[in-house]
């Protein structure tokens, strides 16, 4: 009797535990699969990106470029508002671009034996503008990078032009990687051989060589006596070409020299326009700065050159090479005959360039490289105009060294324009 009981309890203790495995096995097969779900996958192999296109990524002989604000222009960045966006750290910025009226002013310091003089702070400066003084916001003596657009008179005297003709080669002496030249030529009319290039490339070298002419013959024109009209034979001219003009009794008429020097400058200072503006804007002129028959005249030329701060640098040659004679003429010191037909110094006065006078081949190779330095080395001063934008009158500009016995070489004053006011 106690032994049937005992089996019986036992079987149902088994069956009880059957039971209570049943009912836990869905329990514990749902928990397993939600701990497998919780470790993430092993990451599927992917195959490397693509370089990309390296022929228009990155130039040839230049490197990457970074995004740097315009000189001239307050660069402001504001968080963007668009939707519900956040505003933190790893959200895209919305960038403004502000013009304000930022003048930029390079300035060269000459001792009184016109030697350049570093070494001055800006507590040494004081610049005005329509004879108001402003406040320096910015002060640099750091050198600049070069745009120059060569200028070479081809209308010179033969002896003259060959000396200018062999030291051309001594051009690129003056230049940094960083420079770039444009070369031109003018005699009647103007010429282009190349627009801006690399001032160190093979390119200029070739382009100057193919740039040398004789320049104009050396005789002295005759209207009258034997030697007018050339050779004859039993009284008839052996060149028709050099028999006097019909009406004119005998009497020749001396043509007059032509010297599209204005020209020149004006199209050398349309090319320069469209540089960079963190480049100095130079125009060299090679010249006995001689005018006569061009198109434009002086004042327009000049107009053009403030309102798109470009200086005239020039080394004076042949006639107007006499010593001090460019110097004196800066100043419009009275009495000299010789400087009636030279205009280069009233270029460099106007737009504050400088020149040298070189009677020398090896006079004329060292003023060129002690031209581009000179340019390359001055202070540059910058303050925020208070002239209304909409003024598109000339404003005057004076800079002033609060030291004795200096001279300042600085552009008079610029037009305002839409290119100039974002500087």
């Amino acid at each position: 009797m106690t032994l049937n009981r005992v089996v019986r309890l036992g079987d149902i203790l088994v069956r009880l535990r059957v039971l209570a495995i049943m009912l836990l096995l869905p329990c514990l097969l749902s928990g397993q699969q939600t701990k497998d779900q919780s470790v993430p996958d092993a990451p599927t192999p992917q195959p490397p990106e693509s370089l990309g296109n390296l022929t228009t990524g990155v130039a040839p002989g230049k490197g990457t470029q970074q995004d740097i604000p315009v000189e001239g222009t307050n660069t402001t960045q504001v968080p963007s508002s668009t939707g519900n966006q956040s505003t933190g750290p790893d959200q895209d910025l919305a960038t403004f671009n502000i013009p304000v009226n930022y003048v930029i002013v390079p300035v060269t310091v000459l001792d009184k034996k016109h030697q350049e003089v570093a070494g001055l702070t800006w507590r040494d400066f004081q610049i005005f503008e329509n004879n108001a003084r402003q406040r320096i916001a910015l002060f640099s003596a750091d050198a600049a990078p070069l745009s120059v657009a060569l200028v070479i008179d081809q209308s010179l005297p033969r002896d003259t032009m060959k000396k200018v003709n062999d030291s051309l080669a001594a051009i690129q002496g003056g230049f940094t990687p960083a420079d770039e030249i444009a070369v031109f030529t003018y005699a009647d009319g103007v010429s282009n051989p190349t627009d801006f290039t690399a001032a160190l490339s093979a390119r200029v070298p070739a382009v100057l060589q193919q740039s040398k002419k004789e320049g104009d013959y050396l005789g002295v024109p005759t209207n009258s006596g034997p030697l007018y009209g050339g050779p004859s034979i039993n009284g008839r001219s052996v060149d028709p070409n050099l028999d006097p003009q019909r009406g004119n009794s005998g009497v020749g008429v001396i043509p007059k020299e032509i010297h599209t020097l204005n020209d020149a400058i004006l199209e050398a200072g349309k090319a320069l326009s469209t540089r960079p503006k963190e480049y100095r804007r130079i125009i060299y002129v090679i010249s006995d700065g001689k005018e006569s028959r061009s198109k434009a005249k002086f004042g327009e030329v000049v107009h053009y050159l403030e309102g798109n701060r470009i200086a005239v640098y020039g080394t004076l040659v042949g006639d107007s090479a006499t010593w001090g004679l460019g110097y004196l003429d800066k100043f419009k010191i009275p009495l000299l005959p010789l400087s009636a037909d030279n205009i280069l110094p009233k270029y460099a006065d106007a737009t504050g360039g400088h020149l040298y006078s070189e009677f020398s081949e090896n006079g004329i190779q060292s003023s060129m490289a002690k031209l581009a330095a000179l340019a390359r080395t001055q202070y540059t001063i910058a303050f925020y105009s208070h002239v209304p934008v909409l003024d598109e009158k000339f404003r005057s500009i004076e800079v002033r060294v609060l030291r004795p016995n200096l001279d300042v070489v600085t552009e008079k004053g610029y037009y305002p324009t839409a290119t100039n006011l974002q500087r």
